[in-house]
């Protein structure tokens, strides 16, 4: 009985094996999905209604219409394509000519249409072929050309000569001050439009008078007396194109490359005439001459050199005028200050009283302040306190409300940033330097 169970059991078990859970055929949901294939690319549409009518008639029309069009387009691709193919090619092949990477230099004298002279970053001079897919007619004695840089054979010709440089010196949005946020300097800011505005908007008045308009200005005066404010504000007041350079950008790595700048920079002044070009801190290239055996000291005298070239040179600087500014002018070389060049010096003093007061009022003028500020006594003190030192003194103060999370200003707050203020101007500067 116990086997005939167990054989009972065992067939149920093979039983349950065999019929394993089959699922169910999937119906379809949405669209069908179109097959792939060369059967279907030439398959044409079905025509509806299959009764000859003119609606059917119309709807073949328009198919028929539809494959010529068609087959229009794939002669047309047919008969483009070995063009297309042509054109990489030779592409490639001019590639593969030029070289990468190409090397920049300045073509000095072409010699006939196949050959010319060009002169490398280094310094070296090179006899070298012209390829014939370059433009000739974009070929001038002191234009930038590519090389190759194997055999240095001119490639290409690069449009755009201007050093990348000089381009970025040149401000395409005017700064936002203007004359009326200069506290005093009134005989400066008078001096200034005399020479620089007045010649560049009403130049027949020079004219009528018999005289010259000075060529360039230098500002001169401690730091933070509102040299750089004023030349900001001249910007503003003016249309004429505004180009700023600091002396230190005017120092380059290779030989030569220093006066190239120079002459790029007046080269865009003049190009973009009536302008203005701001020179700040040119004592970093403006020192007094003396002999060096350094190749460096060398390479700056030789960028002054072309800097008093270009101010007193055989060409007229026109509409083309300088403002200079530097904390020393007992450094520079007296051949660069000299009447003709630099005609006028303006200096700009530490404030007085009546200037200290000004400068005050227009800082703290969209300040909230309390009740027990007095400002007389800082208009009275005896520290020597240039524009820029007031402004700190005003900024830290509105700061040390901050902290406190005041909205006003008190008088507390003013004496601890004045004590800040000194306390960090005296420790920065050596004693004695500007007596």
């Amino acid at each position: 009985m116990g086997q005939g169970e167990s054989r009972q059991n065992s067939d149920k078990n093979k039983d349950k094996e065999k019929k394993k859970f089959e699922a169910p055929i999937p119906t379809r949901v949405g669209k069908k999905k179109r097959s792939k294939g060369p059967d279907t690319v030439n398959k044409l549409p079905t025509v509806t209604p299959y009764t000859k009518c003119r609606l059917r008639l119309l709807k073949s029309e328009r198919i028929k219409d539809f494959l010529l069009m068609e087959e229009e387009y794939i002669k047309n691709q047919e008969r483009m394509n070995p063009q297309e193919d042509k054109n990489e090619e030779e592409r490639s092949k001019i590639e593969e000519v030029r070289g990468s990477p190409m090397a920049v230099g300045s073509l000095e004298e072409i010699i006939d249409e196949n050959h010319a002279i060009v002169s490398t970053s280094v310094g070296s001079e090179h006899y070298v072929n012209i390829y014939s897919f370059v433009d000739k007619d974009q070929l001038e004695p002191g234009c930038t050309v590519l090389m190759n840089h194997k055999v240095h054979a001119v490639v290409g010709v690069l449009s755009d000569d201007t050093d990348p440089l000089v381009s970025v010196m040149k401000l395409e949005k005017a700064p936002t001050e203007t004359y009326a946020d200069i506290g005093g300097l009134d005989q400066q800011i008078t001096e200034i439009k005399e020479s620089v505005e007045l010649p560049l908007t009403h130049p027949e008045y020079y004219e009528e008078m018999g005289i010259k308009p000075p060529k360039g200005v230098i500002l001169y005066g401690p730091p933070g007396t509102g040299k750089t404010l004023l030349a900001k504000a001249v910007a503003n007041q003016t249309s004429a194109t505004f180009l700023r350079v600091v002396g230190s950008e005017l120092i380059q790595k290779y030989l030569g490359d220093g006066p190239k700048l120079v002459r790029e920079l007046f080269r865009v002044a003049e190009d973009n005439a009536p302008s203005i070009v701001f020179m700040d801190e040119i004592d970093a290239i403006g020192m007094k001459r003396y002999d060096s055996n350094s190749g460096g000291e060398r390479e700056i005298q030789r960028t002054m050199l072309e800097l008093l070239n270009q101010l007193d040179g055989f060409d007229s600087r026109g509409d083309v005028k300088v403002i200079m500014a530097t904390n020393r002018i007992d450094a520079l070389d007296p051949a660069l200050i000299r009447p003709g060049r630099i005609d006028r010096k303006i200096e700009f003093p530490l404030p007085d009283v009546k200037t200290k007061k000004r400068i005050f009022n227009i800082h703290t003028t969209k300040m909230t302040l309390a009740d027990d500020v007095d400002l007389e006594e800082y208009y009275n003190s005896k520290e020597e306190l240039s524009g820029a030192d007031i402004k700190a003194i005003c900024t830290e103060a509105g700061l040390l409300a901050l902290r406190e999370r005041r909205m006003k200003i008190c008088n507390e707050d003013f004496k601890k940033s004045k004590d800040n203020v000194l306390y960090r101007k005296k420790e920065g500067v050596p004693e004695g330097l500007y007596l």
